[in-house]
């Protein structure tokens, strides 16, 4: 069999494409999900707004990763033994959601999906640490394209399946059902073989909170990489942020919006993680960030022609296809470039703090793009996106020596 053939189809990756479905499902159960809930139940917008504050643990899991490094949970390992503990309480917080009465007890409700997203996040910290513990470094870009498209996967059927679902029963027996589907992660953790151990792993709690910065910071190119990981993927995100308002603004109906992008630009995405897990285990991590950083800013340039064009639906639907191919890819390369980071003594701290760091761009630096929009017109906004990918490329060429050793 062919290597290639046999790495992806290899029990390792199907680990990582059920863990990923697990990662993603709980996410939009207290985003969209609750949202519409609390939308039929009548409470008023401004509560609903300021429900976005239950997510922020997904911002701040590099606070309590070094637990997971430090301390193990008995019978299953360190990793395996954590994630089992963190799914089923994960589990339960999503079944008792939905129990809550969001027009009666908004508190106990924003309680509620507090625990879900603070579960969610350190489920998150343990399989981005098991996915690099347990896969060789050449398969770190593959495992990720899988890992995400399972992301997606889990994050279609809890925000579309939900929302449908919720149509012919309760969005009470919608939660029950959803929790019932994280067996699948805790089925998988049970199967899955534990990670070794790495040699010198942290023997306290100061270990494994100082070590694992200290650590990071005595590298070369330590601010560098910083600076990259917050640029390579800047101007994808702020024109992703702008491109429902974008649509709608040069003439396409809801249900256009709805088929091409949403459902049609779901598959492309899936399509594009895949090639790009592909193109990764041939090439490399470094050929790869450069080649579907081009093809990112390239597609970001689309919806400038888009927007000069005007309404087309056969433009939007190559438009939509090329920019979520390239984003899969893209993605894909970004998830295995950063678990490349990480020292496998404190895998979950180091790569919770870079993909904390990761988030900021879709929310600091994407809040004034309705702004710059406006005072630009669409078709300079979209050209000044993907113009803005330029530096994180260039920084590239710091990186080649290491990034083509490993």
């Amino acid at each position: 069999m062919n290597p290639i053939i046999g790495t992806i189809f290899s029990a390792r990756m199907l680990v990582a494409l059920l863990m990923g479905f697990s990662s993603g499902l709980p996410l939009l159960l207290t985003g969209s999900v609750l949202q519409a809930w609390m939308t039929d139940e009548g409470v008023d917008l401004g509560t609903i707004g300021l429900f976005a504050l239950v997510g922020l643990p997904y911002t701040l899991k590099f606070l309590w990763a070094p637990l997971t490094d430090r301390f193990g949970v008995p019978l299953l390992g360190r990793r395996r033994g954590w994630l089992l503990a963190v799914q089923v309480l994960l589990m339960v917080a999503i079944a008792a959601l939905g129990w809550t009465q969001p027009a009666e007890s908004p508190l106990v409700v924003a309680i509620a999906a507090w625990l879900v997203t603070f579960f969610s996040a350190s489920q998150d910290i343990v399989i981005d640490a098991y996915r690099r513990e347990a896969l060789a470094d050449n398969e770190l870009g593959l495992g990720a394209s899988l890992y995400v498209n399972g992301y997606r996967i889990g994050m279609l059927l809890a925000s579309g399946g939900g929302l449908i679902l919720a149509d012919f029963m309760p969005f009470s027996a919608v939660y029950q059902l959803m929790a019932m589907c994280m067996l699948v992660g805790i089925v998988t953790t049970l199967c899955a073989p534990e990670p070794e151990i790495a040699t010198g792993a942290p023997r306290n709690l100061r270990e494994a909170v100082i070590q694992p910065f200290a650590d990071y910071f005595r590298r070369r190119h330590a601010l560098l990489i910083l600076l990259f990981i917050l640029l390579y993927k800047v101007g994808d995100t702020m024109a992703s942020h702008m491109t429902t308002p974008f649509y709608l603004d040069i003439g396409f109906s809801k249900t256009e919006i709805g088929a091409v992008v949403k459902l049609f630009g779901f598959w492309a995405t899936v399509i594009g993680g895949m090639l790009g897990g592909i193109f990764i285990l041939r090439t490399g991590i470094y050929r790869a960030l450069w080649g579907f950083g081009i093809l990112q800013a390239l597609s970001t340039a689309g919806f400038a022609l888009l927007a000069l064009t005007g309404y087309s639906l056969p433009l939007l639907a190559g438009v939509i296809a090329f920019e979520n191919l390239s984003a899969g890819m893209g993605t894909a390369a970004f998830v295995a470039f950063m678990a490349t980071l990480t020292n496998r003594k404190f895998t979950a701290t180091q790569y919770a703090l870079l993909s904390s760091l990761m988030g900021i761009p879709r929310v600091i630096v994407a809040a004034p793009t309705g702004y710059v929009a406006d005072w630009l017109g669409w078709s300079v906004f979209f050209l000044g996106c993907a113009l803005i990918a330029v530096p994180g490329l260039l920084l590239l060429k710091r990186f080649r020596d290491w990034l083509e050793e490993g």
